[in-house]
């Protein structure tokens, strides 16, 4: 997994450095998007099976929610950690390598029985896919330059949203005819499958292919400045200075906590709502997520790309729009109960398009802000205090909804919500450009 390949010109000989560098851009993403979806559809498989599973074993929402906490606690951890050894690994191995073990791991779920059993597995599946994200950041940072890299990571990060869309109508039809533990097979066999993608299409930065950095390529002068920035420093320097003493990136973080609260909240628990409180079949209620995520995906092509191009790259302002269009959303779910499948479609809808523009864009101004080659670490950074959030969407809310109610549930989401707009205020008054001198 060494970060740079051998140096090679064979795609070169064939045409200019522009098509070869079109050809690779082109190829690279469609690898990383590819392999980021089945590593989604690896991740939330058990969500939607927990229905059929919590009433075929006799498991309570605690047990469910103590599964979840562990997923998250393990899985941000996993990001940091992998964010850091991404940065000096070669993500076309690393990536794949998580990929697969994944995989396996979703089939042995398959065959498992006990709680202890399912809780090792499943927080065993959490360190692996931490291995997925970070090395995705790393060739965006790398193949896509700071004017453009809002409207490509935008594109790029809609991969949830194709894997959150297809796995429960997937899942919840394979557990409706044969059964979760054939619906837990199946994701782990189609991560597995994807694996090959990914070690025939991904490769590393362009300068280990005998191409110019991005930002030459472009001549895009933003990109060039961070290219240039912090040049000598040694990697411990860079990890103290970009990383763990970086102002902005302890804030982003904070905000990627209670993002992630919301997001992971509804994700987990919006089926469980539609069946519980409004009686809708499985199908139906994963019908609903499936929503939200078709909402994400065109909420991260907004997002990218209109922040490119309305406000130049500055990620705050849209991150601060788009939240307050979170708290509107899950207010409307809460308030208007009664609304009929139609309207609680479409609420799940607008809040999937709300929040998975923060997702997006606080994971993408934490690289931004960084070292340039720091992306995998300053993006693992604030992804382990995003999973504190995750995790605090486990049991801890499922505690919440034991003692208040769904009531309670959807409180907890829209404070959430409230205070990511109060902590970017000061950002958004001061126009700041999410640098880490500032």
């Amino acid at each position: 997994m060494r970060s740079s390949e051998i140096p090679t010109t064979p795609y070169s000989c064939q045409g200019s450095t522009d098509q070869t560098y079109k050809y690779w851009r082109l190829h690279v993403f469609l690898g990383i998007y590819v392999g980021y979806a089945a590593f989604y559809i690896t991740r939330k498989s058990f969500t939607y099976v927990t229905p059929a599973l919590m009433q075929d074993l006799g498991f309570d929402k605690a047990d469910i929610g103590i599964i979840g906490s562990l997923f998250y606690f393990t899985y941000g951890a996993s990001k940091f950690i992998s964010g850091i050894l991404s940065d000096h690994s070669n993500p076309r191995y690393f990536m794949a390598a998580g990929l697969f073990i994944t995989g396996v791991l979703n089939i042995l779920f398959g065959f498992s029985t006990s709680l202890v059993t399912f809780t090792a597995i499943w927080t065993c599946n959490a360190f692996f896919q931490g291995w997925g994200w970070p090395p995705c950041a790393k060739i965006l940072n790398s193949w896509y330059s700071r004017t453009e890299r809002g409207f490509w990571w935008g594109i790029w990060n809609t991969t949830h949203n194709v894997g959150g869309a297809i796995a429960p109508m997937l899942l919840g039809w394979l557990v409706m005819t044969m059964g979760w533990r054939f619906g837990m097979q199946i994701a782990g066999s189609l991560g597995i499958i994807m694996t090959l993608v990914l070690v025939s299409r991904v490769r590393d930065k362009p300068q280990t292919m005998g191409l110019p950095s991005v930002g030459e390529w472009r001549n895009d002068q933003l990109e060039i400045a961070h290219e240039q920035e912090g040049q000598g420093l040694s990697k411990r320097e860079i990890l103290f200075h970009y990383v763990l003493n970086n102002k902005l990136l302890w804030l982003l973080a904070l905000t990627y906590v209670l993002i992630y609260i919301v997001r992971t909240a509804i994700s987990d628990w919006g089926n469980l709502y539609m069946t519980e409180v409004h009686g809708h079949s499985l199908l139906s209620a994963n019908s609903a997520l499936s929503a939200s995520e078709i909402g994400g995906f065109f909420g991260c092509l907004v997002a990218g790309w209109g922040s490119d191009w309305w406000f130049k790259g500055n990620r705050d302002v849209m991150i601060t729009i788009f939240s307050c269009g979170v708290a509107a959303s899950v207010l409307g779910l809460w308030l208007i109960p009664d609304a009929g499948y139609t309207l609680q479609l479409a609420l799940f809808f607008m809040i999937g398009f709300f929040i998975y523009g923060p997702q997006m864009l606080i994971g993408m101004a934490a690289v931004e802000c960084s070292h340039k080659n720091a992306a995998g670490a300053s993006n693992g950074f604030v992804s382990l205090f995003a999973y504190v959030g995750a995790a605090l969407s486990g049991y801890p809310i499922a505690r919440i909804m034991e003692f208040y109610g769904w009531n309670g549930f959807f409180t907890a989401l829209t404070v959430s919500a409230t205070m990511v707009v109060i902590l970017l205020i000061p950002l958004v008054g001061s126009n700041s450009r999410l640098r880490p001198n500032q």
